[in-house]
C-alpha cells in the first residue's frame, strides 16, 4: 500500500511540473524595438518590453529563462538580454567596436553567444555568464549578415549577402577555413539536424544552395524564384521552408528530391521563419503585415494568423518551468 501510495504521488508530482511549463513565442518587431511574448498554446501576447534599436534576430537559451536580440540599427551596437519569465530586457552586451549585430547562435549547452555583426565583418563569441566577448573572426566580407550553427558545435556558416558567399569558420581551431561562392546576395543560411547539409538562399539569384559540410562545397543549386530570403530545415530533416519576399509566398521543398513541393500564399513580405522542436507547426514573421502566421506542416497551410508589433522579423521559441 505504501509503494502505491508512492507512486501516486510522483505520478502527481510529474503531472504538476508538466503542467508548470510555460511556451513563449519571442518575436523581435523591429520598426518599434520592441520583443513580443506570445503564448503558444493560446496564439495571444502576453506582453511587450522594450529593446534596443532596430531588434532583428533572437535566440532562448535551452533551460527558456533568458534570451537575446540583436539590435541591428546604431549607434549604440548591442545585444539585449531579456529575461523571459519577467516579460522584460534587463541589461545590454555592448559590442563596441563589432557594429550592426544581426544573426544569432547558441551552442547546444547554452554557454556560448554567437553573432554576426555586419558593419565590422566579424563573427563575435560572447561568453553567456560573463556577457563579455572572448573571441572575434573576421569574414572580410561584406554583409555578413546571419550564421547557421553545427549540430557538433565545431564550425560556424554564415551568409554573406554583399559577397554572395557563405564563409566557414572552424570554432576549434579558431579560424576562418573558407569562402563558398553560393549565388547573388546570400542571406538565408541554415544546417541540416544531421550536419551534413547547409542550404543558402541566394534572394537576388531566385536561387537555393546546397553545401556538403564534409567537403565545403556546392553540390546542387536549384531555383526559387520570388527573392527567398530564408531558409529553415524542419526537425526531422525531411523538408526546407523558405519564405518569398518579393512573391508573398512560403516555398516548401523536399530534402532528399532537392524538388519544390507546395507554394503556399501568405500576407506581405514574408521573411523570419521559426519551427517547433515537435515539428508540427511553423511560424512565418510578415514583415509587411505585421503579423505571424501559423503553419501547419501536417497539412502545409496556414491556420491561425497571430497581430504582432511593427515589422515582425526574427523569432525565438522559449519553454520554462515556472
Amino acid at each position: 500500500m505504501k509503494a502505491l501510495s508512492l507512486f501516486v504521488v510522483v505520478l502527481l508530482t510529474c503531472g504538476s511540473l508538466a503542467q508548470a511549463k510555460t511556451s513563449l513565442l519571442l518575436i523581435g518587431n523591429k520598426s518599434e524595438d520592441t520583443l513580443s511574448f506570445v503564448n503558444t498554446a493560446t496564439l495571444e501576447e502576453v506582453a511587450k518590453t522594450a529593446t534596443g534599436r532596430g531588434p532583428h534576430e533572437v535566440v532562448a537559451t535551452p533551460d527558456g529563462r533568458t534570451a537575446f536580440v540583436a539590435n541591428y540599427e546604431g549607434p549604440g551596437d548591442s545585444i539585449s538580454v531579456i529575461d523571459v519569465p519577467a516579460h522584460k530586457e534587463t541589461s545590454r552586451i555592448e559590442l563596441g567596436e563589432h557594429r550592426a549585430p544581426h544573426g544569432l547562435a547558441l551552442n547546444r549547452a547554452g554557454t556560448k553567444l554567437y553573432a554576426t555583426c555586419e558593419k565590422s565583418q566579424t563573427v563575435i563569441e560572447v561568453d553567456v555568464e560573463s556577457k563579455q566577448i572572448v573571441r572575434s573572426f573576421n569574414t572580410d566580407k561584406k554583409g555578413t549578415h546571419m550564421l547557421a550553427l553545427t549540430p557538433d558545435d565545431r564550425t560556424i556558416y554564415t551568409a554573406d549577402i554583399g559577397s554572395g558567399t557563405a564563409t566557414v569558420i572552424d570554432l576549434q581551431n579558431g579560424e576562418v577555413v573558407t569562402h563558398i561562392e553560393t549565388g547573388a546576395e546570400c542571406e538565408g543560411i541554415d544546417v541540416s539536424p544531421d550536419g551534413k547539409q547547409v542550404w543558402t538562399s541566394n534572394r537576388a539569384a531566385d536561387t537555393l544552395s546546397v553545401i556538403d559540410t564534409a567537403t565545403n562545397k556546392v553540390v546542387a543549386t536549384m531555383k526559387c524564384a520570388g527573392f527567398p530570403i530564408r531558409v529553415k530545415f524542419t526537425p526531422d530533416g525531411k523538408r526546407v521552408l523558405v519564405p518569398c519576399a518579393k512573391s508573398n509566398e512560403l516555398a516548401v521543398f523536399d530534402v532528399e528530391s532537392q524538388q519544390e513541393i507546395k507554394r503556399v500564399s501568405t500576407g506581405t513580405a514574408p521573411v523570419g521563419v521559426l519551427v517547433e522542436p515537435g515539428g508540427r507547426r511553423a511560424f512565418v514573421a510578415y514583415t509587411g503585415d505585421n503579423t505571424v502566421a501559423v503553419f501547419n506542416l501536417e497539412t502545409m497551410e496556414v491556420t491561425d494568423k497571430i497581430p504582432s508589433g511593427k515589422q515582425a522579423d526574427g523569432m525565438a521559441l522559449a519553454t520554462f518551468s515556472e
